[in-house]
């Protein structure tokens, strides 16, 4: 089964409140992607002041929180757009390590109706260039449709 199969698989969460979607989305993704590729998955949510990020749901251990804007979270917030790293160990000091048994990463911003990014989903994996174009087309088009 190809990588855009198993995404078409996950069932987009529907009604309820914000944080009880966000939480079926989390459970869909690890459901088909937990331990293959995915380490952990998550959102991270953007705080009133704009200076930091706050843990939202999230599979299957616990991670940072809150989230300096240094980091490949708040880089994803700031310009608005999916980012894609191969190595997260060769970002330096503008990688936030949650757990050192993570190689790569995927973040792809969330965004209200007017199309302002209140948040992003995180994806971390323990294997080296786990995710590409696949995922990132795949993960955005699940979050156009999870509107907040």
């Amino acid at each position: 089964m190809t990588k855009a199969e198993r995404y078409a698989r996950v069932a987009l969460p529907g009604g309820g409140t914000r944080e009880e979607r966000m939480s079926a989305l989390v459970d869909a993704l690890w459901a088909e992607f937990g331990k293959d590729p995915y380490s952990w998955v998550g959102f991270y949510l953007l705080e009133p002041d704009g200076k930091s990020l706050l843990l939202g749901p999230r599979r299957d251990k616990p991670a940072c929180s809150p989230l300096e804007m240094h980091g490949v979270c708040g880089r994803c917030v700031r310009e608005g757009r999916s980012i894609i790293v191969d190595d997260v160990h060769a970002l330096g000091a503008d990688h936030i390590v949650c757990d050192p048994r993570n190689l790569s990463e995927i973040c792809v911003p969330v965004r209200d109706t007017p199309g302002a990014v209140w948040g992003v989903l995180d994806v971390d994996s323990e294997k080296l260039a786990a995710f590409d174009a696949v995922d990132q087309r795949e993960l955005e088009r699940l979050l156009e449709s999870f509107t907040c």
